[in-house]
């Protein structure tokens, strides 16, 4: 055993003394065509080709954007955490998550961050207070539209205070309007436009009545359009006096009636497009699990003639006090049956034309108990 390690030990040393010596020949031969030679060109040649094949980076100057536009909020997500560099060019300012948001999210603005290829911000004066919002403050730059992406998606859907959140399960008071925080832009949702936007509510409980509406008041305006579905009417409200309060209005009934004695349950949506309003109910019974009834619609029913400014307020309005339960279930570009905008369509012709005083019977958006003044026309 002591003979084999000494031997060991010596043909170690006789290697490494040889080694300066073998490296040398070894470059000799590369220089000659030895085999050791072809390997070292094989390899520069690999390492070539590896260069030549399209990679990654070179995805980055224009074919990605293309392939990333097909892609949805879950696959960006995905990509974003599987490689850093397409996390960077995911939030680019020309990137795919800027173009989803546009798409997604387009003719609605929320409430303090303006639309959501436009990002608002807002002035403070000296004593702190928040003013209103700058239109040279508009920067692009740095903004991070993933995260905008997902503002939006959980803003858009929701209430305004004293209603927080995208459902509501309790009104404290009688003529309550929950007012949403996202608006409908007219001006993005006019006639050269395609798309559309779809609001839809689900209607739970229903201790009284609820109707759904829009309105022009953040822009300054006094007028309104309110969709009851108990009633299946669509009213159209502007106020002209404050002191004593009169109304002109008129309405249209387009849809029946719920069954007297009972309350609508189910879902209801508005939806405008190209400058023009419908509304949707779907009636239930509360007592039959999954009893929904078909979609019924009131048509394009209503232009934009009648609104101030370039910015609309859907918002939902309580009769009554009580326990109701009232959720957000969809907000997009689609209603749940396809409609065609006619622009020839004589749709003013059948609306009846009445003035309200304070007092009456019927109520609107304004939330007042208001009294028929003039002869149907």
């Amino acid at each position: 055993m002591k003979e084999d390690h000494a031997l060991f030990q010596v043909a170690g040393a006789f290697h490494a003394a040889a080694r300066p010596l073998l490296s040398g020949w070894a470059g000799r031969r590369s220089q000659s065509g030895s085999p050791l030679g072809a390997l070292s060109e094989a390899g520069d040649g690999f390492q070539q080709q590896r260069e030549q094949t399209p990679g990654l980076l070179e995805l980055v100057d224009g074919p990605y954007f293309l392939l990333a536009l097909m892609f949805d909020a879950t696959t960006l997500c995905r990509m974003d955490s599987c490689c850093r560099l397409l996390r960077r060019l995911n939030r680019a300012n020309i990137g795919p998550w800027r173009a989803l948001g546009v798409a997604a999210f387009h003719g609605l603005e929320l409430e303090r961050e303006g639309t959501f290829d436009r990002p608002m911000t807002f002035s403070y004066s000296t004593s702190g207070e928040l003013g209103l919002p700058s239109e040279s403050s508009r920067k692009l730059a740095r903004v991070d539209w993933k995260g905008r992406f997902r503002n939006f998606r959980i803003g858009v859907p929701t209430f305004c205070p004293p209603f927080l959140g995208r459902q509501i399960s309790a009104v404290a008071q009688p003529d309550e309007v929950a007012y949403f925080r996202s608006r409908l832009c007219t001006d993005m949702l006019q006639t050269n436009s395609t798309q559309g936007v779809y609001l839809e509510v689900e209607v739970v409980c229903n201790p009284d009545n609820l109707s759904m509406a829009v309105v022009d008041f953040e822009v300054g305006g006094c007028s309104s359009v309110t969709f009851s579905p108990d009633t299946g009417a669509v009213i159209r409200e502007r106020k002209v006096r404050e002191s004593p309060r009169k109304v002109e209005g008129a309405y249209i009934q387009p849809l029946s009636s719920v069954p007297t004695g009972r309350r609508f349950h189910g879902n209801m949506g508005l939806y405008l497009k190209q400058g023009h309003l419908a509304f949707f109910r779907q009636s239930c019974d509360e007592q039959v699990p999954g009893s929904d009834g078909p979609w019924e619609t009131t048509g394009f029913i209503s232009d934009l003639a009648w609104a101030e400014g370039r910015r609309l307020t859907p918002c939902l309005a309580f009769r009554d006090e009580g326990a109701y339960f009232v959720r957000v279930v969809r907000i997009g570009a689609e209603a749940p049956l396809p409609l065609v905008v006619m622009q020839n369509n004589d749709c003013e012709s059948r609306w009846n034309i009445f003035d309200w005083e304070v007092g009456s019977q019927t109520a609107g958006v304004e939330g007042e108990e208001q009294e028929v003044e003039g002869e149907e026309q």
